[in-house]
Protein backbone atom coordinates (compact mmCIF):
# COMPACT_ATOMS: atom_id res chain seq x y z
CA UNK A 1 0.00 0.00 0.00
CA UNK A 2 0.99 3.30 0.06
CA UNK A 3 2.21 2.93 3.49
CA UNK A 4 4.57 0.70 2.12
CA UNK A 5 5.67 2.89 -0.36
CA UNK A 6 6.16 6.19 0.94
CA UNK A 7 9.20 4.18 3.24
CA UNK A 8 10.20 2.00 0.48
CA UNK A 9 9.84 -1.45 2.46
CA UNK A 10 10.46 -4.39 0.26
CA UNK A 11 9.98 -7.22 2.10
CA UNK A 12 10.34 -11.15 1.17
CA UNK A 13 9.76 -14.67 2.44
CA UNK A 14 11.23 -17.29 1.61
CA UNK A 15 12.26 -21.43 2.72
CA UNK A 16 14.18 -23.77 1.65
CA UNK A 17 15.66 -27.21 2.38
CA UNK A 18 18.23 -29.49 3.90
CA UNK A 19 19.77 -32.10 1.61
CA UNK A 20 21.90 -34.70 2.33
CA UNK A 21 24.82 -36.18 -0.25
CA UNK A 22 24.67 -39.60 -1.33
CA UNK A 23 28.20 -39.02 -3.66
CA UNK A 24 29.61 -36.49 -1.04
CA UNK A 25 31.55 -33.05 -1.70
CA UNK A 26 34.55 -33.46 0.50
CA UNK A 27 37.74 -30.83 -0.87
CA UNK A 28 38.06 -27.56 -2.60
CA UNK A 29 40.46 -26.60 -5.55
CA UNK A 30 39.49 -22.85 -4.86
CA UNK A 31 38.49 -21.80 -1.20
CA UNK A 32 37.66 -18.48 -2.00
CA UNK A 33 34.74 -19.11 -5.33
CA UNK A 34 34.07 -22.85 -3.45
CA UNK A 35 35.02 -25.07 -6.43
CA UNK A 36 34.77 -28.53 -5.59
CA UNK A 37 37.79 -31.22 -6.05
CA UNK A 38 34.48 -33.78 -7.31
CA UNK A 39 31.26 -33.85 -8.32
CA UNK A 40 28.86 -34.54 -5.98
CA UNK A 41 25.31 -35.93 -5.72
CA UNK A 42 22.45 -35.70 -2.90
CA UNK A 43 18.67 -35.75 -2.03
CA UNK A 44 16.83 -32.68 -0.96
CA UNK A 45 14.83 -33.33 2.43
CA UNK A 46 11.09 -32.11 2.63
CA UNK A 47 10.74 -28.86 4.09
CA UNK A 48 7.45 -30.22 6.27
CA UNK A 49 10.53 -31.74 8.64
CA UNK A 50 13.54 -29.93 8.38
CA UNK A 51 13.46 -26.01 6.48
CA UNK A 52 15.62 -22.29 6.93
CA UNK A 53 13.23 -19.30 6.45
CA UNK A 54 14.28 -16.19 5.65
CA UNK A 55 12.89 -12.72 5.21
CA UNK A 56 15.18 -10.11 3.47
CA UNK A 57 13.58 -6.42 3.77
CA UNK A 58 15.33 -3.57 1.83
CA UNK A 59 14.46 0.29 3.08
CA UNK A 60 15.80 3.46 2.75
CA UNK A 61 14.74 3.97 6.20
CA UNK A 62 17.68 0.71 6.85
CA UNK A 63 21.36 2.82 8.45
CA UNK A 64 23.16 -0.63 7.96
CA UNK A 65 23.14 -4.14 7.07
CA UNK A 66 21.62 -6.22 10.27
CA UNK A 67 21.39 -9.65 10.22
CA UNK A 68 19.86 -12.12 12.69
CA UNK A 69 19.94 -15.59 13.70
CA UNK A 70 17.19 -17.73 15.23
CA UNK A 71 16.43 -14.19 17.19
CA UNK A 72 20.12 -13.61 18.06
CA UNK A 73 21.83 -10.67 15.56
CA UNK A 74 25.00 -12.14 14.10
CA UNK A 75 27.99 -10.46 12.26
CA UNK A 76 26.45 -9.08 9.01
CA UNK A 77 30.31 -9.02 7.91
CA UNK A 78 30.83 -12.84 7.22
CA UNK A 79 33.07 -13.39 4.13
CA UNK A 80 30.21 -16.01 2.29
CA UNK A 81 27.34 -13.72 3.47
CA UNK A 82 28.70 -10.42 2.00
CA UNK A 83 30.04 -12.59 -1.56
CA UNK A 84 26.37 -13.81 -2.24
CA UNK A 85 25.00 -10.30 -1.33
CA UNK A 86 27.06 -9.15 -3.75
CA UNK A 87 26.52 -11.08 -6.55
CA UNK A 88 23.32 -11.19 -6.41
CA UNK A 89 23.57 -7.36 -6.22
CA UNK A 90 25.17 -7.53 -9.24
CA UNK A 91 22.99 -9.43 -11.15
CA UNK A 92 20.41 -7.08 -10.49
CA UNK A 93 22.51 -4.35 -11.78
CA UNK A 94 23.33 -6.38 -14.78
CA UNK A 95 19.45 -7.26 -15.41
CA UNK A 96 18.95 -3.13 -14.97
CA UNK A 97 20.56 -2.66 -18.51
CA UNK A 98 24.39 -2.69 -16.88
CA UNK A 99 24.18 0.75 -15.87
CA UNK A 100 26.56 2.89 -13.32
CA UNK A 101 25.52 2.41 -10.17
CA UNK A 102 23.85 5.88 -9.54
CA UNK A 103 22.01 4.57 -12.87
CA UNK A 104 20.00 1.43 -11.40
CA UNK A 105 17.19 1.83 -8.95
CA UNK A 106 17.74 3.37 -6.13
CA UNK A 107 16.94 0.56 -3.68
CA UNK A 108 20.30 -1.09 -4.86
CA UNK A 109 21.92 1.27 -2.65
CA UNK A 110 19.37 0.50 0.49
CA UNK A 111 20.80 -1.55 3.21
CA UNK A 112 19.16 -4.64 3.80
CA UNK A 113 17.76 -6.60 6.88
CA UNK A 114 18.10 -10.11 7.21
CA UNK A 115 16.25 -12.75 9.60
CA UNK A 116 16.65 -16.31 9.33
CA UNK A 117 15.25 -19.98 11.56
CA UNK A 118 15.48 -23.00 11.26
CA UNK A 119 12.64 -25.31 12.29
CA UNK A 120 14.86 -27.61 13.75
CA UNK A 121 17.66 -27.50 16.52
CA UNK A 122 20.88 -25.68 14.67
CA UNK A 123 22.73 -27.90 17.25
CA UNK A 124 21.02 -31.09 15.61
CA UNK A 125 24.61 -31.40 13.76
CA UNK A 126 22.10 -31.35 10.81
CA UNK A 127 23.43 -29.12 7.61
CA UNK A 128 21.87 -25.85 8.35
CA UNK A 129 24.27 -23.94 6.10
CA UNK A 130 23.46 -25.92 3.07
CA UNK A 131 19.49 -24.32 3.50
CA UNK A 132 20.71 -21.14 5.49
CA UNK A 133 22.35 -19.71 2.33
CA UNK A 134 20.23 -21.40 -0.12
CA UNK A 135 17.00 -19.57 1.37
CA UNK A 136 19.04 -16.46 2.41
CA UNK A 137 19.89 -15.73 -1.87
CA UNK A 138 16.17 -16.88 -2.73
CA UNK A 139 14.92 -14.43 -0.57
CA UNK A 140 17.73 -11.75 -1.90
CA UNK A 141 17.17 -12.83 -5.79
CA UNK A 142 13.16 -12.26 -5.01
CA UNK A 143 13.56 -8.69 -3.07
CA UNK A 144 16.15 -7.21 -5.82
CA UNK A 145 14.19 -9.04 -9.15
CA UNK A 146 16.81 -11.16 -10.20
CA UNK A 147 16.36 -15.00 -11.62
CA UNK A 148 17.64 -17.55 -13.31
CA UNK A 149 21.16 -19.25 -12.32
CA UNK A 150 21.28 -18.92 -8.93
CA UNK A 151 22.82 -22.24 -7.55
CA UNK A 152 26.06 -20.58 -8.63
CA UNK A 153 25.49 -17.76 -6.10
CA UNK A 154 24.03 -19.73 -3.17
CA UNK A 155 27.83 -22.20 -3.73
CA UNK A 156 29.73 -18.72 -2.79
CA UNK A 157 27.92 -18.95 0.54
CA UNK A 158 27.92 -22.94 1.39
CA UNK A 159 29.07 -25.58 -1.17
CA UNK A 160 26.43 -27.63 -0.43
CA UNK A 161 24.16 -24.59 -0.96
CA UNK A 162 24.05 -24.60 -4.92
CA UNK A 163 22.41 -28.38 -4.46
CA UNK A 164 19.66 -27.09 -1.62
CA UNK A 165 18.64 -24.25 -4.56
CA UNK A 166 16.83 -27.83 -5.93
CA UNK A 167 14.11 -30.20 -4.83
CA UNK A 168 14.52 -34.12 -5.23
CA UNK A 169 17.75 -35.41 -6.43
CA UNK A 170 20.53 -33.37 -7.24
CA UNK A 171 23.93 -33.24 -9.05
CA UNK A 172 26.63 -30.20 -8.24
CA UNK A 173 29.21 -30.43 -11.37
CA UNK A 174 32.72 -29.70 -10.68
CA UNK A 175 33.12 -27.79 -13.65
CA UNK A 176 36.49 -26.82 -15.48
CA UNK A 177 36.58 -23.00 -15.22
CA UNK A 178 39.08 -21.03 -13.00
CA UNK A 179 36.02 -18.18 -12.52
CA UNK A 180 33.49 -20.99 -11.53
CA UNK A 181 31.12 -20.14 -13.84
CA UNK A 182 30.44 -23.77 -14.60
CA UNK A 183 30.66 -25.38 -11.29
CA UNK A 184 26.16 -25.58 -10.85
CA UNK A 185 24.10 -27.73 -9.60
CA UNK A 186 21.29 -29.39 -11.54
CA UNK A 187 18.71 -31.33 -10.71
CA UNK A 188 19.05 -35.24 -11.81
CA UNK A 189 14.93 -36.32 -10.93
CA UNK A 190 12.75 -34.26 -9.11
CA UNK A 191 10.99 -35.28 -5.89
CA UNK A 192 7.91 -37.41 -7.29
CA UNK A 193 10.23 -39.40 -8.97
CA UNK A 194 10.65 -42.06 -6.38
CA UNK A 195 7.48 -41.88 -4.20
CA UNK A 196 8.77 -44.91 -2.17
CA UNK A 197 11.47 -43.31 -1.01
CA UNK A 198 11.63 -42.59 3.13
CA UNK A 199 14.79 -41.01 5.01
CA UNK A 200 15.22 -41.69 8.57
CA UNK A 201 17.70 -39.37 10.25
CA UNK A 202 19.16 -40.89 13.68
CA UNK A 203 20.49 -37.83 16.17
CA UNK A 204 22.67 -39.23 18.24
CA UNK A 205 24.06 -36.41 19.55
CA UNK A 206 23.76 -32.03 19.50
CA UNK A 207 26.99 -31.06 20.26
CA UNK A 208 29.21 -29.12 17.40
CA UNK A 209 31.90 -30.80 15.60
CA UNK A 210 35.24 -31.06 16.53
CA UNK A 211 36.30 -30.23 13.16
CA UNK A 212 34.41 -27.83 11.01
CA UNK A 213 33.58 -28.91 7.49
CA UNK A 214 36.23 -25.87 6.09
CA UNK A 215 38.83 -26.64 7.73
CA UNK A 216 38.52 -31.01 7.63
CA UNK A 217 38.63 -30.82 3.77
CA UNK A 218 41.65 -27.83 3.41
CA UNK A 219 43.79 -29.98 5.70
CA UNK A 220 42.53 -33.71 3.98
CA UNK A 221 43.16 -31.86 0.65
CA UNK A 222 46.69 -30.92 1.49
CA UNK A 223 47.67 -34.76 2.96
CA UNK A 224 45.40 -37.45 2.23
CA UNK A 225 46.43 -39.35 -1.43
CA UNK A 226 43.30 -40.96 -0.98
CA UNK A 227 41.28 -38.45 -1.45
CA UNK A 228 42.63 -36.97 -4.39
CA UNK A 229 42.52 -41.05 -5.66
CA UNK A 230 38.65 -40.39 -4.76
CA UNK A 231 38.05 -37.11 -6.65
CA UNK A 232 40.30 -38.29 -10.06
CA UNK A 233 39.48 -42.36 -10.10
CA UNK A 234 36.28 -42.81 -7.88
CA UNK A 235 33.91 -40.58 -7.83
CA UNK A 236 33.39 -40.02 -11.61
CA UNK A 237 32.51 -43.62 -12.12
CA UNK A 238 30.59 -43.66 -9.16
CA UNK A 239 28.30 -40.26 -10.00
CA UNK A 240 27.40 -42.08 -13.19
CA UNK A 241 26.28 -45.19 -11.72
CA UNK A 242 24.34 -43.22 -9.02
CA UNK A 243 22.18 -41.47 -11.52
CA UNK A 244 21.63 -44.56 -12.94
CA UNK A 245 19.92 -46.40 -9.89
CA UNK A 246 18.39 -43.25 -9.04
CA UNK A 247 16.34 -42.99 -12.86
CA UNK A 248 15.72 -46.97 -12.63
CA UNK A 249 14.59 -46.68 -8.88
CA UNK A 250 17.06 -49.66 -7.84
CA UNK A 251 17.50 -49.15 -4.18
CA UNK A 252 19.81 -52.34 -3.81
CA UNK A 253 22.18 -50.18 -6.28
CA UNK A 254 21.42 -46.93 -5.12
CA UNK A 255 21.69 -48.01 -0.84
CA UNK A 256 24.87 -50.05 -1.59
CA UNK A 257 26.49 -47.29 -3.26
CA UNK A 258 25.64 -44.67 -0.49
CA UNK A 259 26.98 -46.94 2.05
CA UNK A 260 30.02 -47.19 0.12
CA UNK A 261 30.48 -43.50 -0.65
CA UNK A 262 29.74 -42.93 2.86
CA UNK A 263 32.07 -44.99 3.82
CA UNK A 264 34.86 -43.68 1.66
CA UNK A 265 34.08 -40.01 2.49
CA UNK A 266 35.32 -41.08 6.17
CA UNK A 267 38.71 -43.29 5.18
CA UNK A 268 39.86 -40.05 3.55
CA UNK A 269 39.03 -38.46 6.88
CA UNK A 270 41.32 -40.73 8.68
CA UNK A 271 43.53 -40.55 6.07
CA UNK A 272 43.97 -36.90 6.66
CA UNK A 273 46.52 -36.04 8.61
CA UNK A 274 46.53 -35.75 11.55
CA UNK A 275 43.24 -37.96 11.20
CA UNK A 276 39.69 -36.63 11.52
CA UNK A 277 37.28 -38.41 13.48
CA UNK A 278 33.29 -37.68 12.07
CA UNK A 279 32.30 -41.27 13.59
CA UNK A 280 31.79 -42.11 16.99
CA UNK A 281 31.12 -45.04 18.35
CA UNK A 282 27.54 -44.87 18.21
CA UNK A 283 27.88 -44.27 14.52
CA UNK A 284 29.60 -47.66 13.92
CA UNK A 285 27.23 -49.30 16.06
CA UNK A 286 24.63 -48.02 13.67
CA UNK A 287 26.53 -49.22 10.41
CA UNK A 288 26.76 -52.29 11.84
CA UNK A 289 22.78 -52.56 12.97
CA UNK A 290 22.35 -51.85 9.47
CA UNK A 291 24.66 -54.53 7.47
CA UNK A 292 23.00 -56.91 10.27
CA UNK A 293 19.21 -56.15 9.22
CA UNK A 294 20.17 -56.53 5.54
CA UNK A 295 21.81 -59.57 6.22
CA UNK A 296 18.80 -60.72 7.81
CA UNK A 297 16.93 -60.21 4.67
CA UNK A 298 19.23 -61.63 2.07
CA UNK A 299 19.24 -57.65 0.74
CA UNK A 300 19.59 -54.10 0.91
CA UNK A 301 16.94 -52.78 2.72
CA UNK A 302 18.13 -49.49 4.68
CA UNK A 303 21.14 -47.91 3.72
CA UNK A 304 23.35 -45.81 5.84
CA UNK A 305 25.16 -42.25 4.94
CA UNK A 306 27.10 -39.95 7.35
CA UNK A 307 28.40 -36.79 6.76
CA UNK A 308 30.90 -34.20 8.47
CA UNK A 309 29.38 -35.58 12.14
CA UNK A 310 27.89 -38.44 13.89
CA UNK A 311 24.57 -38.38 13.33
CA UNK A 312 23.15 -41.39 10.73
CA UNK A 313 21.05 -40.62 7.46
CA UNK A 314 19.16 -43.84 6.74
CA UNK A 315 17.50 -44.21 3.52
CA UNK A 316 14.43 -47.01 2.94
CA UNK A 317 11.75 -47.53 0.79
CA UNK A 318 8.22 -46.63 3.03
CA UNK A 319 7.23 -50.69 3.62
CA UNK A 320 10.61 -50.77 5.57
CA UNK A 321 10.18 -47.55 7.69
CA UNK A 322 7.96 -48.99 10.57
CA UNK A 323 9.84 -52.23 11.04
CA UNK A 324 13.71 -50.41 11.00
CA UNK A 325 11.93 -47.65 13.66
CA UNK A 326 11.38 -50.99 15.41
CA UNK A 327 14.96 -52.27 15.05
CA UNK A 328 16.73 -49.20 16.50
CA UNK A 329 14.09 -48.82 19.26
CA UNK A 330 15.24 -52.26 20.23
CA UNK A 331 18.81 -51.25 19.85
CA UNK A 332 18.65 -47.61 21.42
CA UNK A 333 15.59 -47.97 23.88
CA UNK A 334 14.70 -44.01 24.40
CA UNK A 335 15.40 -42.87 28.00
CA UNK A 336 12.75 -41.00 28.90
CA UNK A 337 11.43 -39.27 25.70
CA UNK A 338 9.73 -42.39 24.64
CA UNK A 339 6.73 -40.17 23.30
CA UNK A 340 8.86 -37.85 21.53
CA UNK A 341 11.38 -40.58 19.91
CA UNK A 342 10.16 -40.29 16.38
CA UNK A 343 9.38 -37.09 14.85
CA UNK A 344 8.06 -36.03 11.50
CA UNK A 345 6.12 -38.44 9.37
CA UNK A 346 3.92 -41.05 11.16
CA UNK A 347 5.63 -44.26 11.59
CA UNK A 348 3.43 -47.79 11.84
CA UNK A 349 3.75 -50.28 14.39
CA UNK A 350 5.66 -53.18 13.68
CA UNK A 351 6.14 -56.31 16.34
CA UNK A 352 9.42 -58.27 15.17
CA UNK A 353 9.66 -61.70 15.03
CA UNK A 354 11.76 -63.48 17.30
CA UNK A 355 14.40 -64.57 14.60
CA UNK A 356 14.93 -60.80 13.73
CA UNK A 357 15.24 -59.63 17.25
CA UNK A 358 18.01 -62.69 17.66
CA UNK A 359 20.16 -62.32 14.67
CA UNK A 360 19.53 -58.28 14.77
CA UNK A 361 19.12 -56.76 17.99
CA UNK A 362 22.39 -57.95 19.46
CA UNK A 363 23.39 -55.59 22.67
CA UNK A 364 20.75 -53.05 23.26
CA UNK A 365 22.20 -49.62 24.10
CA UNK A 366 19.92 -47.20 26.21
CA UNK A 367 19.53 -43.68 25.47
CA UNK A 368 21.99 -43.86 22.42
CA UNK A 369 19.79 -42.05 20.42
CA UNK A 370 18.13 -38.94 21.00
CA UNK A 371 15.54 -39.61 18.39
CA UNK A 372 14.37 -40.36 14.80
CA UNK A 373 13.50 -38.00 12.11
CA UNK A 374 11.13 -39.51 9.40
CA UNK A 375 11.02 -37.53 6.31
CA UNK A 376 11.28 -37.87 2.68
CA UNK A 377 12.44 -36.11 -0.74
CA UNK A 378 10.55 -32.80 -1.30
CA UNK A 379 11.30 -29.72 -3.37
CA UNK A 380 13.31 -26.83 -3.57
CA UNK A 381 13.04 -23.36 -2.15
CA UNK A 382 9.66 -22.08 -1.84
CA UNK A 383 8.33 -18.17 -1.62
CA UNK A 384 6.11 -17.45 1.13
CA UNK A 385 3.20 -15.64 0.35
CA UNK A 386 1.59 -15.19 3.69
CA UNK A 387 2.55 -11.91 4.94
CA UNK A 388 2.23 -12.83 8.60
CA UNK A 389 4.71 -15.51 8.24
CA UNK A 390 7.35 -13.23 7.62
CA UNK A 391 10.44 -12.83 10.68
CA UNK A 392 10.54 -9.20 10.27
CA UNK A 393 7.80 -6.63 10.99
CA UNK A 394 7.22 -3.26 9.44
CA UNK A 395 9.68 -1.67 11.13
CA UNK A 396 12.33 -4.17 9.92
CA UNK A 397 13.10 -5.73 12.78
CA UNK A 398 12.71 -9.57 14.24
CA UNK A 399 8.56 -9.73 15.32
CA UNK A 400 9.55 -12.51 18.14
CA UNK A 401 12.73 -12.54 20.14
CA UNK A 402 14.27 -15.67 20.75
Amino acid sequence: GAMAEERALAMVTCTAPVNIAVIKYWGKRDNDLILPINSSLSVTLHQDQLKTTTTAAASRDFTEDRLWLNGEEADVGHPRLQACLREVRRLARKRRGGGAEDAAPLSLSYKIHVATENNFPTAAGLASSAAGYACLVSALARLYGVEGELSEVARRGSGSACRSMFGGFVQWQRGERPDGRDSLAHQVAPETHWPELRVLVLVVSGEKKQVGSTAGMQTSVATSPLLKHRAEAVVPERLALMIRHIRERDFEGFGQLAMQDSNQFHATCLDTFPPIFYLNDLSRHIIALAHRFNAHHGRTKVAYTFDAGPNAVIFTLADTVAEFVEVVRRSFPPAANGDQFVRGLPVGSASLPEELLAAVVTEPVPGAVRYILHTEPGPGPQLVDDPSQHLLGEDGLPRRCA
